[in-house]
């Protein structure tokens, strides 16, 4: 029975198509290879602008490494690629990269869609390339030849570096550790899969919006397939939930790779999921977790405790446990967060500058309404004219139907003092479950966080998009509009 649950179980994976074809594959592939070939080209070209002699020209690199789930081995059919570009010591972030090669990258016929992200932690360009969604932060190492396939671990790469390029590098570094520490790479891979479809279904994925990121489920995940090295993949998902549902938070989690620990980092170990880096004894994974976020992910967790306790039962049904999470069922009241800037350029930036203090934003509608549950999905209010992204969030079953969302937009927006550029509009409001868009995504909840498309329609001439019934967020078309205003953005 143990044997027939992991092969239903990977069944059901494979009815999700969460792995990719092989056209698919070659694909990415392709576009790595590319990526790489463009940064090299642009080294070159910062080296000779900066005056750096030819022998040292002719020596000079920059590479492209991939990481996040594309580096472990578990992207689908519709995952990002998240891809570090590594430079040189002359190479600067503000000049060379977020200037020269975003501009090398716009002349480009396969880039669409790129936006900069300068005031994150972890600084960005996200762009489309040949309709693939690519994050590529940047780190400088005090080097003048980058191999291709650098040693992030190795100390000599390391020394040295600002602590932004620290920042970036984290993900590659954490990527490779976990890939060393996994006892059978297959059955990691294959479970890391069956976790984020579950985190996705269940709306609790996605770091921006004070959930579970990539790396936080991968190192979950690796931390059950040590210690539980023999184990089938049905063991292994029914073992994750067990562990972290009686987890006695905070204590950090940790894998074992043969260190010895010392002390943990007392910031990070007052947050409510601390989770520890495998590549180094003191650096943490970043979270945004909150006291509501916290509260969902520990109530999935003793949900999927709960649902695979009869695993093992003739009746068993995994679909039970990828089950979506019903927000309209759930929650009566939601906040309407929209965004709006006066091109697609200006709202590329602006959305991606306000996701990235999404966490600010949810700690203040706690502090006023006690519970807030974000929901990780991007839509476009189809009504008005200006571009504009649309995010939902739920608050508290039962709290009082007054919520001063004026006062949380007013105090929200006067952080925005400190934008690089023409801030755009914010507006908060107060809708109810029967005003949310007329989309099953709602009802059914959601297994991919989209990406809004920011189009601008003629409102005489809008179309409905259809989505596929195997892609429920592929756009196989458009139907004549009807009355519905708003309407879910595929994304990448």
């Amino acid at each position: 029975m143990e044997e027939e649950r992991s092969v239903s179980l990977l069944q059901f994976m494979g009815n999700e198509r969460l792995v990719p074809s092989a056209e698919e594959e070659e694909k990415r592939r392709n576009i790595v290879q590319k990526l790489r070939q463009i940064v090299l080209s642009w080294i070159k070209k910062v080296a000779w602008q900066r005056g750096i002699p030819k022998r040292q020209i002719a020596a000079a690199s920059a590479t492209i490494l991939p990481y996040g789930s594309y580096g472990l081995g578990v992207h689908g059919p519709e995952s990002d690629i998240d891809a570090l570009c590594v430079g040189p010591y002359f190479a600067t972030m503000a000049d060379d990269f977020f200037i020269v090669l975003q501009n090398m990258l716009k002349s480009r016929p396969e880039v669409s869609e790129i936006h900069s992200v300068k005031d994150a932690k972890v600084p960005l360009m996200r762009f489309k390339f040949d309709g693939v969604s690519v994050d590529l932060p940047y780190a400088q190492l005090k080097v003048l030849n980058i191999p291709q396939n650098v040693d992030v671990l190795n100390p000599y790469f390391m020394r040295n570096i600002d602590d932004t390029s620290w920042k970036s590098l984290s993900g590659v570094r954490a990527n490779k550790c976990i890939l060393q520490l996994v006892p059978d790479l297959k059955n990691f891979q294959s479970m890391l899969r069956c976790v984020k479809l579950w985190a996705k279904r269940r709306g609790v994925y996605g770091n921006l919006f004070g959930y579970m990121g990539g790396v936080h489920l991968a190192i979950l995940a690796a931390y059950i397939c040590q210690k539980h090295p023999n184990a089938s993949l049905n063991a292994l998902i029914t073992n994750f939930f067990h562990t972290f549902a009686c987890w006695p938070w905070p204590t950090p989690v940790m894998l074992h790779d043969g260190m010895s620990r010392t002390a943990a980092n007392a910031t990070e170990t007052r947050s409510f999921i601390p989770i520890q880096l495998p590549c180094s004894p003191y650096e943490y994974c970043h979270s945004n977790i909150t006291r509501s976020t916290f509260y969902r992910i520990r109530t999935e967790f003793l949900r999927g405790l709960t649902m695979t306790r009869d695993v093992l039962k003739p009746d068993f049904d995994w679909g039970s446990v990828f089950e979506p999470f019903p927000y309209s069922k759930k929650y009566a009241r939601f906040v309407k967060i929209y965004l709006s800037a006066p091109n697609l350029d200006d709202l590329g930036d602006w959305v991606g500058w306000v996701k990235s203090r999404f966490r600010c934003l949810l700690t203040m509608l706690e502090e006023v309404q006690g519970f807030c549950d974000p929901y990780p999905t991007e839509y476009v209010d189809m009504e008005k004219t200006e571009p504009n992204v649309v995010f939902y969030w739920a608050l508290q079953p039962g709290k009082n139907n007054f919520v001063d969302v004026d006062l949380v937009e007013q105090e929200f927006m006067n952080i925005s003092n400190g934008y690089q550029g023409s801030p755009g509009k914010m507006e908060l409001s107060i809708v109810l479950a029967s005003q949310l868009p007329k989309n099953p995504q709602f009802d059914n909840g959601s297994w991919k966080n989209t990406r809004a498309c920011w189009k601008i329609l003629d409102k005489e001439k809008s179309k409905i998009p259809v989505y596929s019934q195997h892609f429920p967020h592929y756009t196989v078309g458009y139907a004549a509009a009807n009355d519905d205003a708003e309407y879910l953005c595929t994304g990448g």
